[in-house]
């Protein structure tokens, strides 16, 4: 049976959704309601002082007709360290990944086939309704979780062109780690410009010339057998489809380099025939085609390998390919 997928990435989603509460020092049995509405407090602490964070995750309908999830408890791990660092409740493990079961069940005929997916939204707000604490963490909160159908966030051979940012920040370094909304409407000025004046995809922000990230992706460069990226600090986001397409990388027989590099470092490495990529859940891997530095723009000559390493993930998660690692959840 074929499935439709939505035009645009992230715009329908199945109808119903778990919500789980944390009240009276503790979190409450899941509650299932629809996902057209939420009802919260106007004074809610995550609407004035931003206390929530969000995951990204992908369930998929895999050649044999199985269902999977792909890496759930890194996902729920990352929100949990989200959640101490923002000083909110954290979830439960068992309940969460109980959750993402249940909505990916009940969901399980919306799943488009191959290559599309079921994109999971998990969401954890501060709910207390005090707009005086600005200077204190929510002690209430409330997680919820939306399923979507999805196709290629980017599709493959579109071309993808970077602008490279020395001198504006992605986000507070301190805060680099946390998958909020926060850091994302933060980088959007520089996302903006970077459309309007160079017609680029994205910015890779590399405050005085360190390379980080993009505004929505984690960034990989293909030097040759040489994955070359940097280490895992606060500044940036610690990405679920990073580790694994390191991991994958060094099973194709690539060398994994985590180490700080700079602007001029990577311009010599493209100039030079390296490939970049980038990497997160919704898109898996975007190969990058062209950059923009100091106002001139430098085409990548190749996308191969990229491309190569994310068809041996995506082989993962459709079941064309083993797992070699447990990073598949069956559901059903």
């Amino acid at each position: 049976m074929s499935r439709p997928v939505p035009a645009v990435f992230g715009s329908v989603f199945h109808a119903e959704m778990p919500v789980i509460e944390f009240t009276d020092n503790q979190w409450q049995p899941v509650k299932w309601q629809p996902s057209n509405d939420l009802t919260i407090p106007a004074g809610a602490h995550a609407l004035h002082y931003g206390s929530e964070c969000f995951e990204g995750l992908k369930a998929f309908r895999q050649a044999d007709g199985k269902i999977v999830m792909f890496r759930p408890t890194a996902n729920i791990a990352r929100m949990q360290q989200s959640a101490e660092i923002l000083h909110l409740p954290k979830p439960e493990t068992e309940t969460y990944l109980d959750a993402l079961i249940e909505l990916v069940k009940r969901a399980a005929d919306e799943i488009p086939d191959a290559p599309a997916a079921l994109y999971l939204r998990p969401t954890l707000i501060g709910t207390d309704p005090i707009i005086g604490k600005a200077g204190a963490p929510s002690q209430t909160a409330l997680l919820y979780i939306l399923a979507s159908p999805v196709g290629d966030y980017f599709k493959m051979g579109s071309p993808v062109k970077i602008l490279v940012e020395t001198e504006h920040i992605r986000c507070a370094p301190h805060m680099g780690r946390v998958k909020c909304g926060g850091n994302y409407a933060s980088a959007m000025p520089w996302v903006l410009k970077a459309k309007e004046e160079h017609g680029a995809a994205q910015v890779l922000f590399c405050p005085n010339g360190d390379v980080q990230e993009t505004g929505a992706s984690n960034f990989i460069v293909i030097n040759g057998d040489e994955l070359v990226t940097k280490p895992l600090t606060d500044e940036f986001l610690h990405g679920v489809t990073r580790d694994s397409v390191l991991t994958v990388a060094k099973d194709l027989g690539y060398t994994v380099t985590e180490r700080n590099f700079t602007v001029d470092e990577l311009q010599t490495m493209i100039k030079n025939g390296a490939e970049a990529i980038l990497t997160g859940t919704a898109a898996v891997i975007s190969p990058v085609t062209s950059f923009v530095i100091n106002g001139k723009e430098i085409n990548v000559q190749s996308q191969a390998r990229g491309t190569a390493i994310r068809k041996a993930i995506t082989d993962i998660q459709y079941g064309l390919a083993e797992d070699k690692h447990g990073w598949l959840v069956e559901v059903c």
